[in-house]
């Protein structure tokens, strides 16, 4: 039952990558998921984080080959901060991304810390920063 209801949906509803309004003005998205009325739980919630935590280290893995080499305390705030600001915003972080690179965990931690970026999310920045420069 629950194939066949899901199937006549898919087709009712179409499929919708971003957000969208439905026929009455809601915010919709998906399949047809009212996120102005229902929203999502949280377990939803944390299944769309952990995707997203894969694809930032997916990201990073291409821009670091030797990302698992790394320390955990360096690879933990990298994927916080791709997370954050996605491929293409982290891109722009040249002098950090060079300095991880030649894993000077100090110039990094400096680099991040003398951002517009850092500027913006505050303590999140400064929690990442010490990550980053921490040794392990």
């Amino acid at each position: 039952m629950i194939d066949e209801a899901m199937k006549l949906i898919k087709k009712h509803e179409g499929y919708e990558q971003f957000p969208y309004k439905d026929s009455v003005g809601k915010l919709t998205i998906g399949y047809g998921r009212n996120l102005e009325d229902k929203g999502i739980t949280k377990k939803e919630a944390e299944f769309l984080l952990e995707n997203d935590i894969y694809n930032a280290i997916f990201d990073l893995m291409d821009i670091f080959k030797d990302f698992y080499s790394y320390p955990d305390n360096v690879k933990l705030a990298l994927i916080d901060m791709m997370f954050n600001l996605g491929k293409t915003r982290f891109l722009t972080f040249k002098k950090m991304i060079a300095a991880i690179k030649n894993k000077d965990w100090s110039k990094a931690s400096y680099e991040a810390q003398s951002s517009k970026w850092c500027r913006q999310v505050g303590s999140r920045c400064k929690d990442i920063a010490k990550l980053i420069e921490r040794e392990k």
